[in-house]
């Protein structure tokens, strides 16, 4: 059976239906564009091959186990795999060279902070939770786009080349997504400072 002309779709169905050479099929399609988003956060090329594997592992084992239902958005998808993936090693290397003072935990050295109010947090923390709950409520390719902006960190040319669209395009979806955003703000009454 040929793979290289089928969409991504269709190569996802044939994998799960255990046609190896599918996965093959995609995995050279896109490993550019996923190396290169990949390396864009960690210049590391080492480190960026370790992700870029595990992120492959982990999408082997979602397909396998029957949980993908991405509808088609295969690339997005396995960015957002690889962004998370990211910012676990970020977090677990943020740990790893935290060196605590005998003397302070770090409860207390957030309270010490004044730039912070544990007031200050929580309020920043409900209205982030709510944000959350109101980009969920936006169209589908207008959400993708915030969230791939808002929470990836991706310039408007990567989420261009990974939505498949023109710059120009992605850039609307963001404007009409912040307009809805508004409306909704004001229509559920929330407030977004924490004035």
């Amino acid at each position: 059976m040929v793979y290289v002309d089928m969409p991504d779709a269709m190569l996802v169905k044939y994998y799960i239906a255990g046609g190896e050479e599918a996965l093959e099929v995609l995995i050279k399609r896109h490993q550019s564009k996923i190396y290169g988003f990949i390396f864009s956060k960690l210049p590391d090329s080492d480190l960026t091959n370790d992700i870029f594997q595990e992120t492959f592992i982990k999408v082997i084992n979602t397909l396998k186990s029957g949980r993908y239902n991405e509808e088609g958005k295969f690339l997005p998808w396995v960015i957002r795999i690889a962004h998370n993936l990211v910012m676990d090693h970020y977090r677990k290397e943020k740990r790893l060279n935290i060196q605590y003072d005998s003397e302070e935990l770090p409860l207390f050295s957030f309270l010490k902070d004044d730039s912070q109010t544990m007031e200050g947090f929580m309020i920043k923390e409900q209205i982030e939770e709510d944000l959350r709950t109101l980009i969920k409520e936006l169209p589908d390719d207008q959400r993708q786009v915030v969230m791939m902006r808002m929470y990836q960190d991706l310039s408007f040319k990567e989420i261009a080349e990974i939505t498949d669209v023109s710059i120009n395009t992605a850039l609307g979806r963001m404007r009409y997504a912040l307009l809805n955003l508004r409306k909704l703000i004001d229509d559920n009454q929330i407030v977004l400072t924490d004035m």
